[in-house]
């Protein structure tokens, strides 16, 4: 089993010599603050767990967690490559920490830090894994294991990724399948990439901008809307010239969103479907007529109606597509 003792805590003059680009202000100044706790001695430090684990003492507790901060450091330096900033890493390991102070039994007879060195790796490498992607990763074990591994692997594959004989060799000393390995390899090494980000060298254009777009021209609704406007208008005059029966019809079977059948109609006036069917078809030839005699008489008619929506002319007269469209079957 691994082992910590007090040689290997982050001081801060080890931190700056990490390079790490986000050590500078903050990083340095939260490692000159966890270094004013002491470490503790072997026997100090089963003192505190003893009460800790037996009495649950809420100061042991403290003691315990603050001499041990500056380990927290050491580790979460460790995936500093991951692409998560080092201080996010720093307070999921302190999590950890905390989680394995709470549950130490000194009684074991091994140091704190042996112990909470595990706890302090998991939370680390379960917020790497959950910040990497959008799309989740690391669902299962095998996943899990591949992903921790793809630090140390992951050359070796970028140099030998055609070496088929590699894959499966490499895939059979992890003890995974070949398949698991090239996903997780993709996954790990195709980065997400924001829609909104500029492309490089260009401050205004993004990803985002070479999309096709899938909504309608605006001025194509409000043209449809329109059209649609006059057409119902133009149905509902229509309507005076039919029978209440005719008029029932046609507004249930043409001019709803969901039409009843010829059955639920009939029902509903007592009478067949075939005797619907005939009604229907007679109020469309009423109505088709009706609407070929207007525009014979007015064949601006609609345009100018168009005109007085939105103060501009609708390009599709609704009087040549509107009626028709349903009409052309009667």
């Amino acid at each position: 089993m691994e082992t910590w003792n007090g040689e290997n805590a982050m001081g801060e003059s080890e931190v700056s010599a990490t390079g790490v680009s986000d050590s500078d202000d903050s990083l340095a100044a939260y490692v000159r603050k966890i270094s004013k706790y002491p470490l503790l001695s072997h026997e100090e430090e089963f003192e505190l767990a003893r009460k800790s684990h037996d009495n649950h003492d809420a100061e042991a507790v403290d003691r315990l967690i603050n001499s041990n901060l500056r380990f927290v450091v050491r580790v979460a330096l460790h995936y500093r490559f991951s692409g998560a900033k080092i201080l996010d890493l720093i307070q999921e390991g302190n999590i950890g920490l905390i989680m394995a102070v709470k549950k130490f039994n000194p009684h074991k007879g091994c140091r704190l830090i042996t112990y909470a060195v595990w706890w302090i790796r998991a939370y680390i490498q379960n917020f790497v894994m959950k910040t990497w992607s959008v799309v989740r990763i690391g669902t299962t074990q095998t996943q899990r294991k591949l992903f921790y591994k793809m630090g140390a692997i992951g050359k070796t594959l970028q140099s030998d990724q055609d070496n088929e004989d590699w894959y499966a060799l490499l895939a059979s000393d992890l003890d995974v399948t070949r398949d698991d390995l090239v996903e997780m390899r993709e996954r790990v090494t195709h980065r997400d990439v924001s829609l909104d980000c500029p492309f490089d060298g260009d401050d205004d254009l993004t990803p985002l901008d070479l999309l096709r777009s899938t909504f309608s021209n605006q001025e194509d609704v409000i043209s449809r809307q329109e059209e649609r406007t006059v057409r119902a208008r133009e149905i509902e005059n229509g309507l005076k010239i039919l029978t209440a029966r005719e008029a029932y019809v046609v507004k249930n079977r043409i001019m709803t969103s969901e039409p009843c059948t010829l059955q639920q109609i009939g029902d509903h006036l007592n009478v067949s479907r075939e005797r619907v069917r005939q009604i229907e078809l007679r109020a469309l030839k009423k109505l088709r007529e009706e609407l070929e005699k207007q525009v014979a008489q007015e064949p601006h008619r609609v345009v100018t109606m168009a005109r007085t929506q939105k103060g501009s002319p609708n390009p599709h007269p609704p009087s040549e597509r509107g009626w028709s469209s349903h009409l052309r079957t009667a």
